[in-house]
């Protein structure tokens, strides 16, 4: 895992210092809910056949998500690769329509627009992808990159406003006014990944989605894209969801984190609470995961070691998705009830930790103590091509 620097006191010596910007607010006060998601469900068709197609099956990417957003805040969205955040990110969105449920988004269900009523919406809802160069077009300028969404958004008046609010732009995102006339090539890693930002502030919105958005980038570049992201959230009053992998990112921008598991949430709660009263089986296995820095510590501190692959996603295990690797299974319940995202209440842990656990009280009191895991078989990816299985085994065995 990485780990993010501390905030560096002077700007990067080929960047120049962001200038206070014009501060957009939304029109929600801090703290009131800007998005409310309700049931969603985002499920890709599984298709054979040469002539007549047939749908066989389903993948369920993201399969029944509640949770909120406020108004200023950030919330960290995070899991193994393929557990469906990027999906979820993309649902909020309408990017990828969902199959059931809403998204509220300032009073209004983003999954029932259509047409241009959802393109003038999506001025208000910007997207960083995770790939500065894939996300941005080689044959366009910086110029023309960042004008298109204005002028599509109609902020665009006349060319001397327009060149001025583009200076400013690079300004905010600490980027010199010359590179409005280079392409995406001649740009690092890091500075492209600022244009995309750039590009997603151009047309002034109120929730920015970060999908991984220092994943491809160095160490040193990372906390200053973080830096970045937190000094802009600041000066324009953005509400962000950031969703990653990497544990130590998520804790240094965070107010808020959701950690998901095969297509649903299983533990939501403040970043600081969550790092340290981790409820869920699985969250618990990913903290134990982060190295620290102190080998003392490191020896001594609990590790979680999980058996087994992760599930398909087109085959789902019933009752708890995380029962097949979980250590603190139980005979009852476990495989065959799937437990409600819900509000616990123990000693120590604050108010609105929401943990998807049957048992998550017994475990937090150690009435109920970890035990070996017996890996469960599961069907291997495409990839290996001759679909076997992978046979129980000891935690032993398997590593």
């Amino acid at each position: 895992m990485s780990t993010v620097p501390e905030r560096p006191q002077s700007p990067a010596p080929d960047t120049v210092a962001p200038e206070a910007g014009t501060r957009h607010t939304g029109s929600g006060a801090p703290g009131d809910v800007l998005v409310d998601v309700r049931g969603v469900k985002v499920h890709f068709p599984i298709k054979k056949g040469v002539i007549i197609d047939r749908t066989i099956g389903y993948v369920y990417a993201v399969d029944g998500i509640d949770m909120q957003i406020r108004q200023g805040e950030t919330y960290g969205l995070v899991g193994e690769s393929g557990c469906g955040k990027s999906t979820l990110g993309r649902a909020i969105l309408n990017l990828e329509p969902p199959t059931e449920g809403s998204v509220e988004f300032d009073g209004v269900d983003i999954a029932s627009l259509k047409g241009e009523t959802l393109r003038r919406k999506r001025k208000d809802i910007q997207m960083v992808f995770q790939d500065p160069m894939s996300s941005l077009d080689p044959r366009q300028s910086v110029e023309s990159l960042l004008l298109e969404g204005m002028k599509a958004h109609g902020l665009v008046k006349d060319d001397a406003s327009a060149n001025q609010r583009l200076k400013q732009l690079l300004r905010d995102v600490g980027l010199p006014p010359q590179a409005l006339q280079k392409y995406p090539h001649e740009f690092s890693g890091g500075q492209r990944q600022r244009i995309g930002i750039a590009r997603a502030l151009s047309v002034e919105p109120k929730l920015i989605v970060a999908d991984e958005p220092v994943s491809a980038l160095d160490v040193s570049v990372q906390a200053q894209v973080i830096n970045l992201l937190e000094d802009l959230q600041e000066e324009y009053g953005l509400t962000y969801l950031v969703v990653a992998h990497d544990l130590a990112v998520v804790r240094h921008i965070s107010d808020r984190i959701g950690v998901m598991y095969l297509g649903a949430l299983a533990e939501e709660a403040s970043g600081d609470d969550l790092y340290a009263h981790p409820l869920h089986p699985y969250t618990r296995a990913l903290l134990s995961a982060v190295p620290v820095p102190d080998p003392v510590v490191e020896d001594r501190r609990e590790q979680i070691l999980l058996t087994g692959d992760l599930p398909s996603p087109s085959r789902p295990p019933s009752g708890c998705r995380f029962h097949t690797r979980c250590p603190w299974r139980q005979e009852t319940r476990c495989d065959t009830e799937r437990p409600e995202l819900r509000e616990v209440s123990i000693e120590g842990v604050e108010p609105g930790h929401r943990v998807a656990c049957h048992w998550a009280e017994q475990i937090a009191s150690g009435e109920i103590q970890p035990h070996r895991v017996d890996a469960v078989a599961v069907e291997q990816s495409s990839d290996s091509g001759d679909g076997s299985l992978i046979g129980p085994a000891s935690v032993e065995e398997l590593l």
